[in-house]
């Protein structure tokens, strides 16, 4: 090696285009051929040229910056509630799902087409040959590394390019922004804002002011009321049932939030005479002779896990086939929930109507974070 070689010199005494040649020196890499996309010494025509590519690239850039905005809003402040096909809003609710996927796909596809642009475009040609070699780099070797990726940084025209390197920041950071609202979204609210009122503790099965909650058979029809008698069922058989307060007849808003809430399905079910039942500690008395309610939600991903096996106890939910033993107070036996489906304390009034003795004592469907025990 002669005395100008750049193996022979300390490398932290050397320039980056010094580390780069040393690094390529070291890597036994041989650059054949490496020819600048925009030269500097080009015509006016060319730079022209040059400067449209530079503002294309950049709209796409800018284009992944507003659609990662568009998507953070649309996620934060549309409203997502559902909404029945014939009601005012369903158009919004139709949205929302569209809107939310679009944007944040469109931001995904600007960004990804802006890289691809700027490769292209500014990337200049160049064809190189090396070695393969075995075992770990030399510490030489590594620190050549940061300045060949310097040069690499310089190759692409970045450093020189302000409006594509603020665009290319902006958008990669609002794309950024947007995947971790995606992320940790379902995490921002704090489930036990509000206390011994927090809504993941709370239903509408709770009593308020004393009045008397009724167990509802749903019947199709939105005003038709239809309170559920012990004679109403047959036994082996189950009824889905909604909370139902006298101050809520008459009021269509009132019994659509009912039907509507996602902790509000409850299972009726009435079992055989003489079927034997493990009650978990602490609920003893939450049924009413043969009868037993427990909560529709699967615990695992909450779908409704009412495909009820009168034969053998077995309520199944269909979309992970989770299998819980109505015998067993409703603990899961296959699948993967882990923890039984909640049940609801009942009993029946000196009108003969089945009434909720109280809420759940426990969270109702799939589990979340920091959720304590009853």
């Amino acid at each position: 090696m002669t005395e100008d070689s750049p193996g022979e010199r300390d490398p932290r005494s050397m320039s980056h285009q010094q580390l780069a040649r040393l690094a390529d020196h070291l890597e036994d890499v041989e650059v054949v051929a490496k020819t600048p996309q925009w030269p500097t010494s080009a015509s006016s025509a060319e730079r022209r040229t040059e400067k449209r590519a530079e503002w294309t690239v950049a709209l796409w850039f800018v284009l992944s910056a507003l659609s990662a905005v568009a998507f953070v809003v649309t996620y934060s402040i549309w409203p997502d509630e559902y909404v029945r096909p014939s009601e005012d809003g369903y158009t919004y609710y139709a949205l929302y799902t569209p809107v939310i996927g679009g944007t944040f796909g469109l931001a995904v596809l600007s960004l990804g087409i802006g890289l691809i642009l700027h490769i292209k475009k500014f990337f200049p040609d160049e064809l190189a040959v090396q070695q393969r070699h075995d075992g770990p780099s030399e510490e030489t070797t590594r620190l050549t590394t940061a300045a060949k990726l310097a040069e690499i940084g310089e190759d692409t025209s970045i450093p020189r390019r302000p409006l594509i390197k603020r665009a290319m920041l902006t958008a990669a950071g609002l794309f950024g922004a947007a995947t971790g609202v995606l992320l940790i979204g379902g995490f921002v609210r704090n489930p036990w804002a509000g206390g011994s009122q927090a809504a993941l503790w709370v239903t509408g099965w709770k009593p308020v002011n004393g009045e008397t909650v009724y167990l509802r058979a749903q019947t199709g029809v939105l005003g038709d009321i239809e309170r559920v008698r012990p004679e109403d069922m047959q036994p082996g058989s189950m009824m889905t049932v909604f909370p139902f307060r006298e101050s809520d007849r008459g009021e269509k808003e009132l019994l659509l939030a009912a039907e509507r809430a996602s902790d509000a399905p409850v299972m009726l079910i009435r079992l055989r005479p003489g079927t034997h039942v493990t009650k978990r500690p602490g609920q003893e008395d939450f049924n009413y002779g043969d009868y037993y309610a427990f909560s529709k939600v699967c615990t695992h991903l909450g779908c409704p896990a009412s495909q009820y096996d009168s034969q053998n106890h077995i309520s199944l939910c269909p979309c992970h086939q989770s299998e819980f033993l109505i015998t067993a107070s409703a603990k899961p036996v296959f699948g993967p929930a882990t923890r039984p489906l909640p049940q609801l304390p009942i009993t029946v009034n000196a009108e003969g109507y089945f009434v909720a003795r109280g809420d759940f004592v426990e969270p109702v469907g799939p589990g979340f974070w920091s959720m304590r025990k009853s």
